[in-house]
């Protein structure tokens, strides 16, 4: 098969919800600034957009006028991009989480695929920067599930761990879900599945008919090391999502643009190329239709 009868789906993490300007100055916070970084990442090649809103002074946000601003700046500025809401929270009601989706209906909402230990440990500090119990349970999930079914909604199914993956079984099972599915591999974060080629392999193994996705999170990125990311690139099946900080060349990023840029170029070294909007379209099941934000 050519290159280019073998796309893949770049999408794109364009603010993240913890890191903050201290440690990148390039994290959007406004609608206008989320905005400027989705054309810059769909010039460079993405043709999905993941969400996760924040309040112009930076802080996340979980209000539906919040998620309104952001994807209306970013639909107003690049016409039409996959749109892909997060859900993950902590401490945050699931019905808050619910009702931006019911309000906003985005073509795709992530949804994570189990509980754990979520947390970022520092080898310089000897300490954790941060650590929490992240919680999915199996009713939790059922009850996105159910919402993003109603409202025609499709669910991406984050991954963090290969457990996670097998969860989806009995979901399966019990007519909730149906083939083919979106699973987001979600590497890199302390707590979960380690960010190598490897573990992309075994974990892919266990998803049959599935678009397959690999997701890295944090600055010590797969990005950094060129064979294993052609490796992870030539492993994952459709899909490839990064939210990073920091380039290749252990730079600060300058935006979001120039980590898509890399993407695409890793996915054009393995004998892909990134796929067109309407093609992710085709590949997602997710036509494009009139939003309520419109």
């Amino acid at each position: 098969m050519s290159r280019f009868e073998n796309p893949v789906i770049i999408t794109n993490s364009i603010s993240g919800t913890v890191a903050n300007r201290d440690q990148c100055p390039a994290i959007p916070y406004t609608p206008e600034e989320y905005a400027a970084e989705a054309r810059r990442v769909v010039d460079e090649g993405a043709s999905m957009i993941h969400i996760h809103a924040r309040r112009p002074d930076g802080t996340p946000s979980y209000e539906v006028e919040d998620f309104r601003a952001i994807t209306e700046a970013i639909l107003a500025e690049v016409d039409d991009v996959v749109i892909n809401y997060s859900t993950g929270a902590i401490g945050v009601p699931i019905e808050k989480r619910i009702e931006y989706l019911r309000e906003l209906r985005p073509d795709v909402g992530a949804l994570n695929m189990g509980s754990m230990n979520y947390s970022k440990y520092s080898r310089r500090r000897k300490d954790f920067v941060f650590k929490a119990v992240f919680e999915n349970s199996f009713d939790t999930i059922m009850e996105f599930l159910r919402a993003m079914r109603e409202l025609g909604i499709r669910p991406e199914h984050e991954c963090f761990d290969s457990g996670h993956v097998a969860n989806l079984d009995p979901l399966i099972d019990m007519g909730l879900l149906e083939q083919p599915l979106q699973i987001s591999c979600v590497m890199g974060v302390t707590g979960g599945i380690r960010p190598t080629a490897k573990m992309i392999f075994l974990t892919r193994e266990d998803t049959d008919a599935a678009r397959f996705a690999a997701v890295q999170s944090g600055a010590s990125a797969f990005l950094h090391k060129s064979k294993a990311a052609s490796e992870v690139v030539a492993a994952i099946r459709d899909v490839a999502r990064g939210k990073m900080l920091i380039t290749p060349d252990g730079q600060m990023a300058r935006s979001n643009g120039d980590l898509v840029a890399k993407a695409r170029h890793m996915t054009e070294d393995v004998g892909r190329r990134p796929a067109t909007v309407a093609e992710a379209r085709e590949l997602l099941g997710v036509p494009r239709r009139e939003r309520a934000v419109a």
